[in-house]
């Protein structure tokens, strides 16, 4: 079994241990509270935190990483529960779902893909997340419920302003500020979290028992969550568990990269994947919470010497004793101190960094990631992160048309280009004007398309024009088709044309697509000097 286990090791067992024990003391709370705001109990929250936590340590490809319930996910359950609030069963099916497809990522090798999503979208989305948080928790924050989703609960916030619970509110601003304030020395030993869950915990119990607690929490282990399908809503099943996969794919590979950099080792992109997808699978089968990599966590883990699995399989252990054993107590736990807890936590996933940058960066960029943001929170995530990866897209695809056009060269004499040789100059000198060459540097793709064929099919005089491929590594069917367009245009006038220079995988797609079949096969050379001679030749006749 352990040699299946990516960097199983029990040289680093103290700080492994360690690592795994201070996790799980920062977990606890989280998880608590993302339970509560997910809809479906504080017990779903620590399931999902110990299931995911186990079987993404047991089987993932970053070995310090803690993995549960995070502030994302949350938010994409949230929205599931309330979707299917008249059949709760289909919500965990869905994290079983999402899982799978997971595992599918993992072994389509999507790991290295999902990387290349563009930084203002992840900017815009996880912004977006954090503000999603902060939105859904202002109504227990202030002693009341929650009114929905975060257009629901912005359009209430002039009725909820009028009805605040005082004492509610001075316990979620105790907690508040007890997870904002907390001396450094005082959190090295006793997490900021946990701190604040006890003290308003304290505080409730004995003098403001006025306000709403979490209540009644079931005891002893889960039971299984048999997968629940709807027909007529299987469009939707699918989505949602599209969303959690993809988003729980960059939560964690985003998180692997932080692993890496503080303890320099090289995380498995596809193999993590694979383990997210079995702790989500196992933990939507016992009613848990979908999860992934949780930076917060994994930082702790690692700060505290955890290096290994064992490290947060450990932490994971440890939350289903507290489970077990610590049920009763959490039942005091007031919601305004888990919104207090939970507002620090949507405050620290909006990316202040880059938003402290919105005179100086792109235009282009922040208006990406404003787009992704505000569709984040007033439509839906995947909706935000399809057309903001379009946008970045079309973007790229634009500059890349642009520096393709800048490089476009149309030669007619020996001194439009200095990169001729002196046999080449000499020979367009002697043609005087009759032969003409275009030579492209980089790829060719559909966003050159249209500028090489502007450029080709200009009237010029010339009776040879030949397309040098000497600098192209690759061409796609969209250039190819604008190549066969101007070799058509140049053969109805009567025109030659050679092409010259193709790389093998340049010349297969030209050939494939049947742009090479218009020509003779001494129209197609190795050399531009070839093609050169050849033309000459051709004025000659």
């Amino acid at each position: 079994m352990i040699h299946f286990i990516h960097g199983f090791s029990l040289n680093n067992l103290r700080g492994d241990i360690y690592g795994g024990l201070t996790a799980a003391v920062v977990a606890l709370p989280l998880a608590l509270a993302f339970g509560v705001t997910s809809g479906v109990g504080p017990l779903a929250g620590m399931y999902g935190a110990i299931i995911v936590g186990f079987f993404a340590a047991i089987f993932g490809g970053t070995p310090a990483q803690v993995s549960g319930p995070t502030g994302p996910m949350t938010v994409v359950m949230t929205a599931i529960v309330i979707h299917f609030v008249h059949n709760p069963a289909i919500a965990f099916t869905i994290v079983m779902l999402g899982g799978a497809f997971q595992i599918l990522f993992s072994v389509l090798k999507f790991g290295r893909y999902i990387n290349l999503v563009p930084y203002p979208v992840i900017s815009g989305f996880m912004s977006g997340i954090g503000c999603i948080i902060i939105i859904l928790q202002l109504a227990p924050f202030v002693g009341e419920v929650g009114a929905g989703g975060p257009l629901k609960s912005i359009l209430a916030l002039p009725k909820l302003l009028s009805q605040i619970h005082s004492s509610a509110l001075m316990l979620g601003v105790v907690a508040l500020a007890t997870v904002c304030f907390i001396p450094h020395r005082i959190n090295r030993y006793i997490p900021g979290p946990l701190l604040a869950l006890l003290l308003g915990t304290v505080l409730s119990y004995f003098f403001l028992r006025d306000v709403s607690i979490i209540g009644e929490i079931p005891s002893g282990l889960p039971s299984i969550q048999l997968p629940v399908f709807s027909i007529e809503e299987f469009a939707v099943i699918v989505k949602y568990s599209l969303v959690l996969a993809f988003l729980g794919s960059i939560d964690s590979l985003l998180t692997s990269l932080i692993a890496d950099s503080i303890t320099r080792t090289h995380h498995k992109s596809d193999r993590e994947l694979f383990g997210q997808g079995i702790g989500n699978i196992v933990s939507g089968l016992f009613g848990g919470l979908p999860g992934a990599g949780a930076t917060m966590r994994t930082v702790v883990n690692v700060r505290a010497g955890g290096r290994t699995p064992i490290s947060g399989a450990l932490h994971a252990l440890v939350l289903l004793l507290m489970v077990l054993g610590l049920g009763a107590l959490a039942e005091h736990i007031p919601h305004a101190v888990l919104a207090g807890i939970l507002i620090k936590v949507g405050f620290d996933i909006v990316d202040w960094k880059y938003l402290s940058r919105i005179r100086s960066a792109p235009r282009s960029g922040m208006l990406i990631m404003l787009t992704t943001f505000l569709l984040t929170v007033l439509v839906d995530l995947i909706t935000a992160v399809a057309v903001g990866t379009v946008m970045a897209s079309l973007l790229f695809v634009k500059r890349m048309s642009d520096s393709q056009a800048g490089s476009m060269k149309i030669v007619g004499n020996p001194d439009d280009w200095n990169e001729l040789t002196e046999i080449e100059a000499e020979i367009l000198e002697r043609a005087d004007g009759h032969i003409v060459l275009f030579h492209i540097e980089g790829p060719m793709s559909f966003g050159s398309a249209k500028g090489i064929v502007q450029r080709l099919n200009a009237d010029r005089e010339q009776d040879v024009l030949i397309i040098d491929f000497s600098d192209v590594p690759f061409i796609d069917s969209t250039a190819s088709m604008a190549i066969e367009e101007v070799i058509l245009k140049a053969q109805s006038d009567n025109d030659y044309v050679v092409l010259c220079g193709m790389c093998p995988s340049v010349e297969n797609v030209l050939r494939q697509i049947g742009v090479a079949k218009l020509l003779p096969d001494n129209q197609i050379t190795q050399t531009r000097l070839q093609a050169l001679k050849i033309s000459e030749l051709m004025l000659d006749k």
